[in-house]
Formats: structure tokens, C-alpha cells, sequence
């Protein structure tokens, strides 16, 4: 009965966020849609056909990957930062904390919310790339895989950081001054082998190279890293992330203070 009434909890807690991500769609969705679309138009149109193509592939088709992979991640993050932070700056977090809500039911919502927000955006962008280029899946079970476990990775990321943050303008440093360049920096737009021998092995210090290059993997068949270890990164993450978010809402820390 007890396991029921957390199952309950946890519902609640999805189909709020869900809920919350689709009400305001225009905050939501398509404001990253438009930059990604932007993104198509400059990087690949106009600046594309100057490269030429990229590993046996045209240069837009070599991108797009990269370009959805980073719709995904910055969505899933920004979705859960915005939201945790939100619940604690009005004050209603408290109505979980002292409600029979266990703490990996008030994670796995808040994450779930963030993965659907991911996905969402992510498969929107999916379908503004195929008016630039042509859209391929190698496997389709690792493109889907590496997509869904990369959103959980910075869904969580985003619950610390709203953990941590007091004000407004704390949950935008981590996004400005790490996340964007850790993903420009990630493969998006270049092959790795591009770069001179220091800054390849400087580039896998990036775990977003890993999850770009599996996702490219799944749709082009092509990547600068073994696909294996891009998983094995990837779950070391989930595991460690959901154990600091576990250890933080347990002690109260940026919540009861």
C-alpha cells in the first residue's frame, strides 16, 4: 500500500511537470526551435557549403546530429533548473518535503519532466532538419538510448543547480559559462581528428563529446569515440548525479536553509 502511495506521488509529480511544459509552449518549445532553425540556415546552409562535406557526409547532415543532441540537452536542463528553483522561490517545494513523498519520487519527477521537455524540442528540431537535409538512422536502438540517458544526465544536472541557486540570476551562470561551451566544444559543429593532438586528448575531457558522437553514432554511423564508453559515461553520471541529488534533498541543503 505504502509503494502505491509513492507511485501515486510520482504520477502527480510527472504529470505536473508535463503539464507545465506544454501550457506554455511558446515559452517552451519554440523559442529553441527557432534558434536551432537558425542554426540550420547559418552553420549549415551558408557556411556548409564552403566546408563541403565531413567525414563521407555532407556538411548540414554531419551537424544535425550534434545540433538535436544540443537542443535536448540544453532543454532538459534548463526545463528542471527552471522548475525546482521555481517550486522553492514560491514556497510550494515545502508541500512535497513534508508530504509521504519520498526524495527519489521528487527527482524522478522533476527528471521526468525535463526528459519529456528534451524530447520534445528534440523531435521538433528532428523534423526542422529534414527541410535543410536528409535525416539517416544507423541503429535506431542506440540513437534512442544515448538521446533519452543524455536528457536524464542534465535533467539532473539542472535539479542540482536549482538546489544550489538563490536567486534568479543563479540558474543562468552555470548555462552561460559551462554548459554552452561545453557544447560548442563537444563536437557539434567539427570532427575531433580536425583538431591538433593536444586538443583532441584536451576535447575528451568533455563528457558532451562522448554523448554527441554516440547520438551521431546511432544516426550516421560515424563517431570520434568508442560508442561503449560513451556509455559506460554516461551511466557513471546518472548514478553519480542521482546520488548527489538524493544527498542534498536528505540534508536540506539550498532548501531549508
Amino acid at each position: 500500500m505504502r509503494i502505491r502511495a509513492q507511485l501515486i506521488t510520482l504520477e502527480t509529480l510527472i504529470r505536473k511537470e508535463i503539464s507545465r511544459v506544454t501550457r506554455i509552449w511558446v515559452q517552451t518549445i519554440v523559442p529553441p526551435v527557432i534558434t536551432m532553425s537558425l542554426y540550420f540556415l547559418v552553420f549549415g546552409n551558408v557556411i556548409g557549403r564552403r566546408i563541403g562535406q565531413m567525414e563521407g557526409f555532407d556538411y548540414m547532415q554531419y551537424i544535425a546530429p550534434g545540433l538535436i543532441m544540443m537542443s535536448v540537452i540544453q532543454n532538459a536542463y534548463g526545463n528542471v533548473v527552471s522548475s525546482f528553483f521555481g517550486a522553492k522561490f514560491q514556497k510550494h517545494l515545502e508541500e512535497m518535503l513534508v508530504a509521504p513523498m519520498p526524495t527519489w519520487s521528487i527527482i524522478l519527477g522533476h527528471v521526468a519532466g525535463g526528459v519529456f521537455r528534451g524530447l520534445m524540442v528534440g523531435s521538433v528540431v528532428t523534423v526542422i532538419a529534414l527541410f535543410f537535409t536528409g535525416i539517416q538512422i544507423h541503429n535506431i536502438w542506440i540513437t534512442v538510448s544515448i538521446v533519452i540517458l543524455t536528457a536524464v544526465v542534465f535533467s539532473m544536472a539542472g535539479l542540482i543547480n536549482a538546489i544550489f541557486a538563490r536567486k534568479f540570476d543563479d540558474i543562468s551562470i552555470i548555462p552561460a559559462f559551462v554548459l554552452a561551451p561545453l557544447t560548442y566544444l563537444g563536437g557539434v559543429f567539427y570532427s575531433i581528428t580536425l583538431l591538433p593532438e593536444f586538443a583532441q586528448k584536451l576535447s575528451l575531457m568533455n563528457p558532451i563529446l562522448y554523448m554527441v558522437n554516440a547520438f551521431r553514432y546511432g544516426m550516421l554511423g560515424v563517431s570520434d569515440i568508442a560508442v561503449g564508453r560513451a556509455y559506460a559515461i554516461i551511466l557513471i553520471f546518472i548514478l553519480v548525479l542521482f546520488g548527489a541529488c538524493t544527498v542534498l534533498i536528505n540534508k536540506g541543503i539550498g532548501i531549508r536553509e
